[in-house]
């Protein structure tokens, strides 16, 4: 699995080849991106993105190349721990055209408040920083991905 580590710049990726740790910005995303040490080619994040704080929320969504899907969950909630290896299918098989994120909402109340989260999980998507659908309860993952084209086909 791809380990990947979030700041306000990108993500950090250990190169599958060398070890190297190299930084891959927001703004790449999508795009051929090589290590900075042995020039093979990185994958950005293959699995869900779990953000710890209001800052780095803010710049993966509004700086992101690919839409965000993220999912405002809570570790007591039944049916966000059924959707979680659903995300991570949705994440896995979406590299390249999505990324999947996490938001605690325990941890991170006033980014629940902000955009609203009444129940969890709910699913909201965003492009270039705008909020572009969302989705309440928890689904399989060909829900998740049907979700996210239908909102991709809708905002173009």
């Amino acid at each position: 699995m791809n380990t990947v580590e979030l700041d306000q710049l990108g993500v950090l990726v250990c190169c599958p080849q060398c070890g190297q740790r190299n930084r891959i910005t927001y703004e790449r995303f999508g795009q051929t991106v090589r290590c900075g040490k042995c020039h093979s080619e990185l994958q950005g994040p293959v699995a869900t993105v779990e953000l710890k704080d209001e800052q780095n929320f803010q710049a993966l969504i509004e700086r992101s190349a690919l839409p965000v899907v993220v999912d405002f969950w809570a570790p007591w909630c039944g049916p966000c721990k059924m959707v979680a290896p659903e995300l991570e299918k949705v994440a896995s098989e979406g590299a390249g055209h999505w990324i999947v994120a996490k938001v605690n909402s325990d941890e991170l109340p006033s980014l629940a408040h902000r955009f609203q989260i009444n129940s969890i999980p709910t699913l909201v998507l965003f492009r270039e920083g705008h909020e572009v659908a969302r989705q309440s309860g928890a689904m399989p993952a060909t829900g998740i991905r049907q979700f996210i084209q239908r909102a991709e086909f809708a905002s173009r």
